[in-house]
């Protein structure tokens, strides 16, 4: 079979499955694992590069206002590539080539592929997604196994932090707007011994202000920028000493949003673990990923 991946957690999810071997395209933003790096690139930003946090929302925003995309598709390299499936998503406009331009040039091609879009909304559903590829691909038992390993470790976090103490966490996953992270990040957090003070599971990231996160009064603030790897997380978040001194936390702690939160694959059990450590290193005393800790 041969599979372009459009989306990088799917790529990630592909090469779990041990179909990296069938994966012939990806995207510009596919960087894990080392070996997608050697794939045809089928896609490129069209934002210039360089912008500041507030910059890349009001780019974005003016562009979508407008019905246009992020993301420009090759459609020359993707027909050359003669793919049998497309592996997209729908959930957000500003992190892939849109479902509905690829379910047209997917008509195009001859013969048309088969496309499936990952839209997880909750952790759960991320689980979900390694049944629907492994549908997709006849790989059902490389699915089975990646979803026992998979909560064989979640599990071994849940135990470890069990009657624990909880922490109040706040989750920054934008910081000009601030917005506040959705999605799977609050069970994520909860999963980790905190509990999610702004956060709604399973709903869209939110646009607050710093009065909201200040009310709050968190005992702990995550900083996950949506894309961004550790050391650029903690890099935006020292922009903010002031605004986040003023929250009155105990702990600022930037992690690898890229990896561990942004993405919704396999990875995010890894984001689990780190934040496990972060929250509880009593408990949890090692983890995959490095915290860095924001000091104000």
């Amino acid at each position: 079979m041969r599979i372009v991946s459009l989306v990088p957690h799917a790529t990630e999810l592909l090469f779990a499955l041990g179909l990296g071997d069938d994966v012939v395209g990806v995207t510009h933003e596919c960087d894990y694992p080392p070996e997608a790096l050697a794939l045809p690139k089928i896609t490129r930003d069209v934002l210039p590069a360089g912008l500041s946090a507030g910059e890349i929302d009001a780019a974005v925003r003016e562009r979508t206002e407008k019905g246009e995309a992020i993301y420009a598709l090759d459609e020359d390299t993707l027909a050359d590539l003669e793919p049998d499936l497309i592996v997209t998503q729908e959930l957000c406009p500003v992190c892939a080539v849109s479902y509905d331009e690829v379910q047209e040039v997917a008509k195009k091609l001859d013969p048309c592929p088969n496309v499936i879009a990952l839209d997880p909304k909750t952790f759960g559903e991320t689980m979900g997604d390694i049944r629907t590829v492994a549908q997709a691909t006849n790989c059902r038992e490389a699915a089975l196994d990646l979803v026992a390993r998979q909560r064989a470790r979640v599990d071994k976090v849940k135990i470890a932090v069990k009657g624990v103490e909880r922490r109040s966490v706040v989750a920054i996953e934008w910081f000009d707007p601030v917005f506040i992270a959705g999605h799977w990040t609050p069970q994520l957090i909860e999963l980790a011994g905190g509990t999610d003070l702004l956060g709604f599971a399973g709903e869209h990231s939110e646009q607050l202000s710093w009065d909201v996160l200040e009310a709050a009064k968190p005992a702990v603030v995550l900083c996950i920028p949506c894309g961004y790897d550790g050391p650029r997380s903690l890099a935006e978040a020292e922009q903010y000493t002031d605004r986040l001194r003023a929250i009155g936390a105990a702990e600022v702690i930037a992690l690898d949003a890229s990896a561990y939160f942004s993405r919704p694959g396999p990875r995010l059990v890894e984001g689990l673990e780190t934040l496990a450590h972060a929250l509880h290193p009593d408990r949890v005393p090692e983890a995959p990923g490095r915290v860095h800790r924001v000091m104000l």
